[in-house]
């Protein structure tokens, strides 16, 4: 077991960007390794160094014409191996990279303000909050949600990993549930805006907020904890490694830790917002701040910082000055230094003592059982009413109520602000609330500047001038104070024995035929969907012409195979088929396997042989369990490319059907839903008819698999794999699979019935009905009625 530090302590700071660094979010690759984004208008891959304890920079970003506040990591897939790395900006778009460049793969357009929040989801699902009030929903390129309900700004959002559920979090104080775009819930409890958000499991997940506090959530609705210890707006909060402990971030300059529902250690930072943190791989935590620093903090005695830094640290954070209103403050009543060889009560206390001519600020540290001295406390200067008293103004209470004068033709108006607001921010604020033009906005956040004699936070020598838009007072666009049937006995999907070797069940003699007339009431049509079993492509050993067509080819094939295969390993295989699962051995798979491994011109009697067998329980646990699952997918994937073989094409496609048969086939089939609708998108675009019926028959399986386990998610990424294959030209058989895969997927299901609406497949539907097969005519219609 490795030794660990029972506190977080400071391994390194990175000093890479020149201004705030607003999001960080770890990577899948290489490990260990995180990405940050900023208001520098960059962002940055940084990965362990070998050496030491630091980071190097591994790439920069670039491509966003403003300040990037949000990013995200996808996870590795067929197509991008390393994840892909999105990025949300002030200027209102996503930029998406892998790591092979530092310009972006594509931009996602869309949102009207920045965004402000990312989350990434499996099936390369990402969804975006912004200050326009709405969050999306994207699967690639595309805009597939578009989340609106929010009166105000939305801050940030997160995905729950079980039933397609995303969470948003407002300026208008609540946080919304959504599923397949449509609102389950809204949760209220907070006074302020909701900043952050973390998904600890299904059932459970956290909010901050600017009103100080964290809160615990049950996705049934409960708020089931309420925790406190943050004395300044709470941005930001990330789950530990456990799954039940976390730390968060905030205005207050801390990193604070959280575990077992306690609150056990504050970490001050040098600087005034801990805009964002992250948690890496190896359960250290990475924060950004507003001086452009990232700093990274271990439990890993190894990695702890040498003690020249971990001083400088210390000595950084002693140097701060903080702001306050001195003239509140009865200077001679504080305690002196005296008073702090008393210990604390509670983990972060501040206490303020004097000490000479001074004010300093200190906070107690549990874990090192000693106060820590966090800045000198500092005071503004006058005022245009000469006093630094609170002033009432439309029911508030300010530090300041200005007279402001903009020209001779406007008349003069009041301007409130307080000491800790910024600047710009109450320009904003009050150009706004007067119907003023924005262009006044240097001129009146200069007035301000000027006469408060403005005091930022920073080091008390040498301190740079604050970000104008970063402060506690900045803007938050769209907030208040910014704005005055049952079964049918015959299913005809039902699976059907064909009556020739490798038919498709759904156009051989067997396939369902309306019935003739007859005296009597006219017959119950027939209800094609929801669809409950999983459609296979069977074949049938009548007189062993199957098992014999099949042998014949591979004894024809065997000289030019090159491969070790005997005639007595031919007849193991022709046991395997004959005999069924019940005598499987394994020497049979593995011969098996290795026919697997011929060469494509030659393999199509091989993969006819494994489309039959893999229905099999034995079989279909050989080669989808979990050990080795992974790569029998990319096998069958691969088989899947546009430049290969058509036989191969169709029989490849018919395997993965039969895989749904068994459930380890089910399992792995679920779970790689992406890798292989990737594969199966591009070769739709080159298949011949019946391929294309097999794609229909794959899709149609996903949809049943989704409905089985209840993923809303999956069951969506269907639905937009469909209207997209459906946009080509297609035969009626498969537009009938198609036509049932909606079915299926919108039977007791409201919200997936809004996102078939808001996906416009009143086209395909109303084409379908005008089809010469009766079959596809009637669940058109069906369809249609479902949908009204």
């Amino acid at each position: 077991m490795e030794a660990t530090t029972s506190t977080y302590v400071l391994r390194t700071s990175i000093h890479g960007h020149t201004k705030d660094v607003r999001a960080l979010s770890p990577l899948y690759f290489p490990e260990g390794s995180f990405v940050s984004g900023s208001r520098d208008v960059s962002a940055k891959i940084w990965t362990p160094n070998g050496s030491d304890k630091g980071f190097c920079e591994g790439m920069a970003f670039g491509g966003h014409s403003n300040f990037i506040s949000a990013v995200c990591v996808l996870p590795p897939s067929d197509q991008f191996p390393h994840g892909l790395i999105l990025t949300g900006s002030n200027d209102k778009t996503i930029l998406a990279y892998d790591l092979e460049s530092p310009q972006p793969r594509y931009k996602l357009t869309g949102h009207e303000d920045t965004v402000c929040s990312l989350a990434a989801g499996k099936f390369g699902t990402v969804i975006s909050a912004s200050w326009d009030k709405t969050a999306r929903v994207w699967l690639g390129e595309k805009c597939v949600l578009h989340l609106k309900g929010h009166e105000a700004a939305v801050w940030c959002v997160a995905l729950i990993p079980a039933g397609g559920l995303m969470l948003t979090g407002s300026a208008d104080k609540t946080i919304r549930l959504w599923k397949t775009g449509v609102t389950e819930r809204t949760f209220r409890g907070h006074e302020d805006c909701v900043r952050g958000l973390v998904v600890l499991s299904t059932q459970e997940f956290l909010s901050c907020s600017n009103d100080f506090s964290i809160r615990r959530w049950m996705v049934s609705g409960e708020c089931v904890a309420t925790y406190y210890g943050h004395t300044g707006y709470v941005y930001a909060v990330a789950c530990l490694p456990n799954g039940r402990d976390f730390v968060s971030c905030g205005e207050d300059r801390t990193l604070r830790v959280w575990e077992d529902e306690n609150l056990v250690q504050t970490i001050t930072h040098p600087t005034q917002s801990v805009w964002t943190v992250c948690v890496l791989q190896n359960g250290d935590i990475a924060t950004g701040s507003s001086d452009g620093v990232i700093r990274v903090f271990t439990k890993d005695p190894a990695l702890v910082a040498d003690a020249e830094e971990l001083v400088a640290f210390e000595e950084s954070v002693a140097r701060t000055a903080i702001p306050a209103q001195i003239g509140d403050i009865k200077t001679d009543d504080l305690p002196g230094p005296e008073v702090l060889v008393n210990p604390g009560k509670r983990e972060g206390q501040m206490m303020m003592v004097r000490n000479g001519n001074s004010i300093e600020a200190h906070q107690w540290s549990s874990a090192e059982g000693r106060w820590v001295k966090v800045g000198d406390v500092v005071g503004g200067s006058g005022s245009a009413q000469g006093s630094s008293g609170k002033v009432d103004f439309e029911g508030k209470q300010y530090d300041y109520v200005f007279d402001v004068d903009l020209g001779s033709d406007m008349p003069t108006l009041k301007l409130p602000y307080s000491s800790n607001e910024d600047p710009w921010m109450a320009a904003h604020n009050f150009l706004e609330r007067n119907d003023l033009s924005q262009s006044f906005l240097d001129q009146v956040a200069n007035f301000i500047i000027q006469q408060t004699e403005q005091l930022t936070l920073g080091a008390v020598q040498g301190a740079a001038p604050c970000d104008p838009f970063t402060g506690a007072g900045r803007y938050i666009p769209g907030s208040e104070r910014n704005q005055p049937g049952g079964q049918f006995p015959s299913n005809p999907l039902q699976t059907q024995h064909a009556s020739g070797p490798g038919a498709d069940p759904f156009t051989g003699s067997s396939r369902y035929q309306p019935s003739a007339a007859t005296n009597g009431p006219p017959p119950k049509k027939p209800s094609y969907f929801p669809e409950s079993s999983y459609i296979s492509f069977d074949t049938i050993n009548k007189q062993g012409v199957f098992v014999q067509s099949c042998l014949g080819k591979l004894n024809e094939f065997r000289s030019q195979a090159g491969k070790d295969v005997s005639e007595s390993d031919l007849k193991e295989l022709e046991k395997l088929v004959e005999t069924g699962d019940s005598e499987a051995t394994a020497l049979q798979m593995d011969i098996l396997w290795r026919l697997m491994q011929w060469p494509t011109g030659i393999l199509f009697p091989v993969l006819d042989i494994l489309r039959h067998v893999i229905r099999y329980p034995r079989v279909n646990q050989n080669f989808c369990n979990a050990k080795d699952g992974d790569r029998f997918l990319s096998y069958c994937c691969d088989l899947l490319s546009t430049d290969g073989q058509p036989k191969n094409h169709l029989l490849a496609v018919r395997v993965l059907c039969n895989i749904f048969q068994q459930p380890d086939g089910e399992q792995i089939l679920l779970k790689s839903l992406e890798q292989i609708l990737e594969r199966v998108s591009k070769l739709h675009a080159v298949a011949d008819k019946s391929t294309k019926v097999a794609i229909s028959s794959l899709v149609l399986n996903f949809v049943v698999g989704f409905c089985k386990t209840a993923d809303a998610e999956g069951k969506t990424r269907c639905l937009l794999q469909i209207k997209e294959l459906a946009e080509s030209n297609l035969d009626d058989e498969s537009i009938f699979r198609f036509l049932v895969a909606v079915g299926t997927a919108i039977t007791n299901d409201n919200n997936c019935k809004e996102l078939t609406r808001s996906l416009n497949f009143r086209e395909l539907i109303s084409k379908s009905a005008k089809s010469n097969q009766e079959k596809v005519k009637d669940c058109a219609r069906m369809l249609e009625e479902a949908l009204t």
